[in-house]
């Protein structure tokens, strides 16, 4: 039979006569015996850890801040670590400066873009990207995908926001959240794959977890695509920065597919989540599904809006409980 073709191979020993597409996996055994139950396999002290581990790393004081291309030629204000923002696009390049204007306080973002440069709205003084006497613009870095400001030092060490590889060719899809956490809980909740079976079962279908390391988890996923029809991948998760984790798929349909979780805070208990799953796949014709993209595109992000509805009252709840 072709690997590609639907068989009835059960996906673990919890989930039975599923249907399952896509490209055999390597026989794997998980770290765990199949009497271990999920909750004897979240073990609270091991993911504290691994989140510690996480929020140790180097930064350079960037922060996430949304699709680039939800950045354009009109002011947008942004509330990123407690500091009022407003971007916007000059000659395609995107600048990030303080909200208020330098003059009497107005805010910029209600104003609007004349010749690249932003327009006070009370009193029509145009500033640009090479600031004004003590207001100046952030430094900013597009990385084709997702915009970012550097609010704070910097660090020569990372010179530019930390990310992972990225696959040649794909389609994005780009969602933003805010949630009433900080950003370590956006982290901790992607550093426990074991709850999406059971609080996510209308996309999973199955998983085990493969290898468990102090910086990464392997886990070995069904995905639902519509009923009892299944996909199988085997994907890493690692957090490069305290506030980003990736899931990159290693192993099956999509191989080299990259999801990042990104976290921002906007104030103390109050977080911006802007996760972008950037989708690739080897087989044949891809380049030709690539032109699909503003079709493709809205689906992946339903797909992650939904599950982040639910992973928000998780990062929320996890709040809750460090603050009783």
């Amino acid at each position: 039979m072709d690997q590609t073709a639907l068989d009835t191979t059960p996906v673990n020993q919890t989930t039975n006569k599923l249907w399952k597409f896509g490209p055999a996996l390597p026989d794997v055994k998980p770290i765990a015996s199949s009497g271990d139950p999920d909750w004897q396999q979240a073990k609270p002290a091991a993911i504290a850890r691994a989140l510690q581990l996480a929020l140790a790393r180097p930064h350079g004081n960037w922060y996430v801040v949304d699709a680039a291309r939800r950045i354009t030629d009109k002011p947008r204000r942004l509330r990123i670590a407690g500091r009022e923002l407003v971007a916007w696009r000059a000659n395609g390049e995107i600048v990030i400066a303080p909200d208020a204007c330098p003059h009497m306080g107005a805010s910029l973002a209600e104003g609007c873009v004349r010749n690249g440069n932003i327009v006070c709205p009370w009193h029509g003084l145009e500033l640009g990207s090479r600031g004004s006497g003590s207001w100046k613009p952030y430094s900013v870095h597009d990385d084709g995908v997702l915009a970012w400001v550097r609010i704070g030092a910097a660090d020569p060490q990372v010179p530019a926001p930390v990310l992972p590889k990225r696959p040649d060719f794909f389609i994005e899809g780009v969602v933003r959240m805010e949630a009433k956490c900080d950003p370590a809980d956006v982290i901790a909740n992607r550093l426990d794959p074991w709850h999406g079976v059971h609080f996510h079962p209308y996309s999973f279908a199955g998983l085990k977890v493969l290898a468990l390391t102090e910086d990464s988890i392997t886990v070995r996923v069904a995905k639902r695509i519509v009923g009892r029809i299944v996909v199988e991948t085997d994907a890493i998760f690692f957090s490069p920065e305290p506030r980003s984790i990736v899931m990159t798929i290693i192993e099956g349909e999509g191989k080299g597919s990259v999801v990042e979780t990104h976290a921002a805070p906007i104030d103390e208990g109050r977080t911006a989540i802007v996760e972008a799953t950037l989708a690739t796949s080897d087989r044949a014709g891809f380049q030709h599904v690539l032109k699909l993209q503003r079709l493709i595109g809205p689906l992946i992000e339903r797909s992650a809006r939904r599950l982040w509805v639910d992973d928000v009252a998780y990062a929320e709840r996890l709040r809750e409980l460090r603050l009783l």
